[in-house]
């Protein structure tokens, strides 16, 4: 199998994988809404935070150092294990002893066993992360996707069960701690790795020093999202976070669901090629062309039912999240644009010049956040907009830098996409003119001609619009729907 088909069978899987993960993670979400309350949600999510963050420390940046090393082999893993599991013990100990302070600052004595209960994570961590990244180096991403969905599917059942019993707020932290114990046993199943200790320091520091400047970026970037949450947490309280974090969380998912896997996927390609720039430039274009067209039609869509949506699937007490979730799904060319950027960067280790980005991003983004409190949650959102266009901007220079482009490079690669998207849009404007010139009543009706109506135009713009860009995409999809349809014949 070569380079191309390795790719393409990777993004196949980690599209499985993410898909079926994100539908199972927004049913169980959905039932949880209703069964916990906004506050329960921001409690956790202020644990995540600090727990975040020091999990982004302790890890180094070594899976993408193990991934991206054009040669390695099982000693090297077995060094960044023990470097891992020693780290992960020291962690453990600090939140266990610092639990008290935490519950104190924030007021609330539930935040000390939160905190102590959360923290048993990081003994489990170092199993499932030298696993993980063994198989992405590998490309073997089916096997990381069926692990994903099977522990997905036993995390957010244990978490319902437990929400049911009335456990309220740690419904959700020990159902990660079953999931997470799940996923180790899985991947010791089905994956060869059989972790070990190996306290070769020499190998520790090779890995380190790409890892490092990972983790430094990584870390920017997590700080600029979690501050942004402390300050909603100490400022607007745990409900006004739990609004936010649930409109956050649902402008992310068209993303997560589609270009995430192709990330991870292109970063293993690319670091393999690190030193053909030409092919490094082709891929990073139509990356994002085909971003372009299977991502951005989602954020159109949900632009126009992001308050139907909430309604009916989270029910009344989440609707102050609708039009903060309307104001940030305009954020998806960031997503689009930004994210393989990001890739780039790391493939070319010109992680130091991302390093000075993510440093005015974060100025940027907390700023802007701090000012935007001041109308609400939709104040907050007009900040994370603004904060996110700047960092996009400012990525995209530094690949302007380090690979032969041109600005129209870009606009060619996303013509395509905002092409099919202005008509998609235009097309769910007459449709929503026309559905309240009849005046129903009934958001579910709307919601269910919106969504219709649209994914049925966008299909047919997408196969019947000449885009030459597009013409090989469009005639692979031709001829799966022809099968499909011929098959389908067949067993009539």
């Amino acid at each position: 199998m070569n380079l191309g088909e390795k790719i393409r069978t990777g993004v196949k899987w980690l599209l499985i994988g993410s898909t079926g993960n994100r539908v199972l993670e927004f049913a169980f979400g959905v039932v949880l809404a209703r069964l916990l309350v906004p506050a329960d949600f921001g409690m956790i999510i202020t644990i995540q935070v600090f727990t975040g963050f020091v999990g982004m420390v302790t890890s180094g940046g070594m899976g993408q150092a193990l991934i991206r090393a054009k040669e390695v082999d099982e000693c090297d893993f077995h060094a960044v294990f023990t470097m891992q599991l020693a780290l992960g013990f020291l962690v453990y100990l600090g939140f266990f002893l610092t639990a008290p302070w935490f519950a104190q600052y924030f007021d609330n004595p539930l935040y000390s066993d939160l905190m102590r209960v959360s923290a048993l994570f990081f003994l489990i961590r170092p199993f499932a992360f030298m696993r993980i990244s063994w198989l992405n180096r590998e490309m073997d991403f089916k096997t990381r996707s069926i692990v994903t969905v099977v522990t997905s599917a036993i995390t957010g059942i244990v978490s319902v069960l437990m929400a049911i019993g009335g456990m309220g707020v740690w419904s959700l932290t020990l159902s990660g701690l079953v999931g997470g114990v799940c996923r180790n046993i899985l991947l010791a199943r089905f994956t060869p790795l059989r972790l070990r200790l190996n306290f070769d320091v020499s190998i520790m520091r090779r890995h380190s020093s790409y890892g490092f400047k990972i983790i430094v970026n990584d870390l920017l970037s997590h700080i600029k999202t979690e501050a942004t949450k402390l300050i909603m947490s100490k400022l607007g309280g745990p409900a006004f976070l739990g609004l936010f974090n649930k409109a956050d969380s649902l402008n992310r998912v068209p993303f997560g669901m589609v270009g995430s896997p192709v990330n991870q996927t292109v970063f293993r390609a690319m670091s393999k090629m690190q030193d053909d720039l030409d092919q490094t430039k082709y891929m990073f274009y139509r990356v994002i062309t085909l971003l372009m067209v299977y991502v951005l039609p989602f954020y159109v869509g949900l632009w126009w039912v992001a308050e139907p949506f909430i309604g009916i699937v989270y029910g009344e007490k989440w609707l102050a999240a609708a039009e903060p979730l309307r104001i940030l799904s305009m954020v998806s060319f960031c997503f689009i644009i930004g994210n393989p950027c990001g890739v780039v960067l790391m493939a070319q280790n010109r992680l130091t010049q991302e390093m000075v980005a993510q440093t005015a991003n974060l100025v940027v983004g907390v700023t802007a956040c701090i000012i935007g409190i001041n109308w609400g949650l939709v104040g907050v959102a007009w900040g994370v907009f603004a904060s996110q266009v700047f960092g996009v901007i400012y990525f995209y220079i530094l690949v302007y830098k380090t690979i032969p482009t041109r600005i129209t490079d870009l606009l060619k690669a996303v013509t395509p996409g905002v092409l099919l998207n202005v008509l998609l849009f235009g097309v769910l404007a007459i449709t929503d003119s026309l559905f309240h010139g009849l005046k129903p009543t009934d958001p579910s009706l709307y919601l269910l001609v919106m969504v219709f109506s649209g994914s049925f135009v966008y299909l047919m713009l997408f196969l019947f619009v000449p885009v030459a860009a597009l013409e090989s995409e469009v005639t692979r999809w031709r001829s799966k729907i022809g099968d499909g349809l011929r098959l389908l014949h067949l067993r009539r």
